[in-house]
């Protein structure tokens, strides 16, 4: 085992503290667990809570294969300005006047109604989009303009669930939306300012769900660094039910043929060609195969198997 690899082969679902980066989220859990291969898939901004998957030692190759094409989250939406960031870090770029009905429950209903299906959106200038070769945000900070394409997202449910005010008086709505990778809450903020004849940003998200992993799967970083690698094997999450695949448990045969590589008769009828199927044994994920013309060929496989199937 090379230095820096503890053998430990697993997912976990980590609530991310507010005011830490993705990246500091993977130092922490490098340094509690005693394994340098540790990674993320679907990027928090700071300011936010919530939902981060994270892989360590061979789990990092599934961060690719998680799609998450559904992401759920709990936003304020603050009414009155606008930001450089569309939410509370930037600086104040535009103010507006805020129309008297914004605390009527029924009518913020229907605007958010409005914004439900496909849809183009432009997303915030201080984002992680590359723009020839340099990150947005690195542009923007910079003091360049940055103008961005608009981009097809889907928002598949907009649901007021209530609506407070700040110490001035301005109407903040709490919302649950759930929507399409690559959707930005933060824009959509921006754009229900526009929608109400106003300005908007974000002012807080929580994410509760990154695909089929919710918010009550998580664990704290504070109980991860107190019980180290045995406290994350014993709460990692079942990566078949992650990645939402069939599965088939493996012969003893079979499992070998795995390991080196070689075609596994199709027994699965419901497959077509180009489905995944994850290959397991016991409690570990050994592998995903594609269906083929008659046979199962590899995908990617897992020598040392993932933890956390749930038997």
């Amino acid at each position: 085992m090379k230095r820096g690899e503890s053998g430990i082969n697993l997912l976990l679902a980590v609530n991310k503290p507010e005011g830490m980066s993705s990246h500091d989220v993977v130092n922490v859990v490098r340094r509690s667990v005693g394994e340098r291969r540790v990674g993320h898939a679907g990027t928090l901004d700071p300011a936010a809570t919530g939902v981060l998957v994270i892989g360590i030692g061979q789990g990092t190759r599934l961060m690719g294969l998680l799609t998450a094409d559904q992401k759920s989250y709990v936003a304020t939406i603050r009414f009155g300005f606008e930001t450089s960031t569309d939410d509370a870090e930037g600086d104040v770029t535009r103010t507006a006047a805020l129309p008297d009905w914004l605390s009527q429950q029924e009518r913020a209903r229907g605007v958010l109604e409005s914004f439900v299906g496909e849809q183009e959106q432009v997303p915030p200038a201080y984002s992680a989009i590359s723009v020839n070769g340099k990150r947005a945000y690195a542009r923007a900070r910079s003091g360049e303009t940055v103008t961005l394409e608009a981009r097809p997202i889907t928002v598949y449910s907009a649901e007021l669930l209530s609506i407070e005010h700040d110490d001035a008086g301005a109407p903040m709505w709490n919302c649950a939306f759930c929507v399409s990778k690559g959707t930005y809450i933060r824009a959509l903020a921006r754009d229900l300012g526009s929608a109400v004849g106003s300005a908007a940003h974000l002012s807080r998200l929580c994410r509760t769900a990154s695909g089929l992993v919710t918010l009550r799967e998580c664990i704290t970083l504070a109980d991860l660094e107190q019980g180290g690698a045995a406290y994350a094997r014993e709460h990692a999450i079942d990566p078949v039910r992650a990645l939402g695949l069939p599965s088939r448990e493996l012969t003893s045969k079979e499992l070998q043929r795995v390991q080196h590589g070689g075609r596994l008769s199709m027994q699965e009828g419901t497959l077509v060609v180009g489905d995944q199927l994850a290959l397991t044994s016991g409690s570990r994920l050994m592998g995903i195969w594609k269906a083929a013309n008659g046979y199962l060929a590899p995908a990617v496989n897992f020598p040392q198997g993932i933890e956390g199937i749930r038997l």
